[in-house]
């Protein structure tokens, strides 16, 4: 029977730092990346479409990517240089700018999102136990995280 470690303790602080490390080239950034060349996108602009299923307002979309406002301008700008997505006034109050995809940008993401949906090559190498252990773990620490 494994032995457990305790969360808190400095071993378990270890073994999550360990796990986290190993996890952490598996995931972000060398797929994400991948798949924004395989889009012919920037990661900025891939982690914009992301976020665009609806019309957000600039301020918006600045807290979905973490970034400052003036960094969300730059990015709307290459969207609608591209013709992946338009500014339009908001309905609420003409003053304030909403992103919102064109029919090509709604596509790219439709795109983008299966892509991202794909299992990289790493999890689909595994044997189907490692793979539904992998699974139960992932489950149980999003458990956490949404609790």
């Amino acid at each position: 029977m494994p032995r457990k470690v305790k969360p808190g303790s400095a071993e378990g602080k270890d073994l999550a730092a360990e796990a986290w490390g190993l996890l952490v080239p598996l995931v972000y950034p060398p797929r994400f990346i991948e798949i924004a060349r395989k889009m012919g996108v920037t990661p900025p602009i891939l982690g914009a479409l992301r976020f665009l299923e609806q019309p957000q307002t600039m301020g918006r979309m600045a807290e979905l990517l973490h970034c400052d406002r003036s960094n969300v301008t730059g990015i709307v700008d290459t969207l609608e240089e591209r013709k992946l997505a338009e500014r339009k006034p908001s309905a609420g109050d003409r003053r304030v700018k909403v992103v919102q995809l064109t029919a090509a940008g709604k596509k790219l993401r439709s795109r983008s999102i299966e892509e991202m949906l794909k299992p990289p090559a790493w999890i689909e190498s595994l044997s189907a136990s490692d793979q539904g252990k992998l699974r139960d773990i992932l489950r149980r620490a999003g458990d956490d995280v949404s609790s």
